[in-house]
């Protein structure tokens, strides 16, 4: 699960907030903890924030079951190395990067994650998207690395032909150890069916329901799984429709003090909160009372 940032009503990040997350994650169940990553909102934090939430995550994860897998990408392979050696120094269980926003070609993605890979022997995830516009990192790249550095052998798969770069990608194991899903679980039941090795996405507001459908996948309970994944689907719907729905959940669910969060970018954020009607409540809560059999804090 990528987590959420949680920000005081100032706007300022809520510490306390992003441990409890984390806590809270990896108490239903999921395998993973990812930050920051595109559903962090890691566009609105500046340098000196993601640092400290590395930081707040590293104390937070020590004892947990959970994997903690810590964000570096940046515009170029130098702002990426910065964070990347400050994570190092924290010894998280992997990493994960966004190809660099800055790039105008291949070859600059190829030069970034060989630095990267160098930079650590802590296993690496490659995210297909959150690049330069328009540039997404081939398959054959993606393999290539892969084979060149035994650790680059994860992919976080979300760029188009979706469907058709996961099948290829499954074609490469080995060198490719994990071909994983994203895109807030949209298309997660067929990734599965596929034969997907899971999904790295922000959907932290329900980390049990998500560990119950791979623990119903795992077990070949295919109704099962189809039942909770379509009540799933039923929420991501809601979203779509009332914004704040996933805010509103973390509060709810006595993750989050606040619903406040950012916008207009790392260097002039802007705060502002969800308030939901009580209509569109009234609606969050008929939904939400279909997943409670499959959550394990039911609040």
């Amino acid at each position: 699960m990528i987590l959420t940032t949680p920000f005081t009503a100032s706007g300022e990040v809520d510490w306390e907030d992003l441990a409890r997350e984390a806590a809270f994650v990896d108490g239903c169940g999921a395998h993973g903890i990812v930050w920051p990553q595109g559903s962090s909102g890691v566009a609105n934090l500046t340098k000196a924030e993601r640092m400290r939430g590395m930081e707040v995550l590293a104390a937070a994860a020590r004892g947990r079951a959970a994997t903690l897998v810590l964000g570096v990408q940046g515009r170029d392979t130098a702002e990426m190395l910065e964070y990347a050696e400050r994570a190092e120094a924290l010894a998280p269980d992997a990493m994960i990067a966004m190809p660099p926003s800055g790039a105008h070609a291949l070859d600059e993605y190829r030069e970034y994650f060989r630095a990267l890979a160098r930079a650590t022997a802590r296993p690496i995830v490659v995210q297909t998207s959150g690049g330069a516009r328009d540039l997404a990192p081939t398959v054959d790249l993606i393999v290539e690395l892969a084979s060149q550095f035994p650790h680059v052998a994860y992919v976080k798969e979300e760029s188009q032909p979706l469907v058709e770069r996961m099948k290829a990608e499954l074609t490469h194991r080995p060198p490719l150890k994990g071909v994983f899903g994203a895109s807030l679980g949209s298309g997660w039941l067929y990734e599965m069916r596929l034969g997907l090795d899971g999904v790295i996405t922000g959907m932290a507001m329900y980390p049990d329901l998500m560990a119950r459908i791979w623990t119903l996948h795992e077990q070949g309970d295919a109704d099962a799984v189809r039942d909770a994944y379509g009540k799933f689907l039923l929420m991501r719907n809601l979203s779509q429709q009332v914004p704040g729905v996933d805010l509103y959940l973390l509060k709810k669910r006595g993750v989050f003090k606040t619903t406040a969060f950012r916008t207009g970018g790392a260097a002039a954020w802007k705060v502002d909160s969800i308030e939901l009607s009580p209509g569109a409540i009234a609606e969050v809560e008929y939904r939400f009372a279909a997943l409670k059999p499959y959550l394990k804090v039911t609040s």
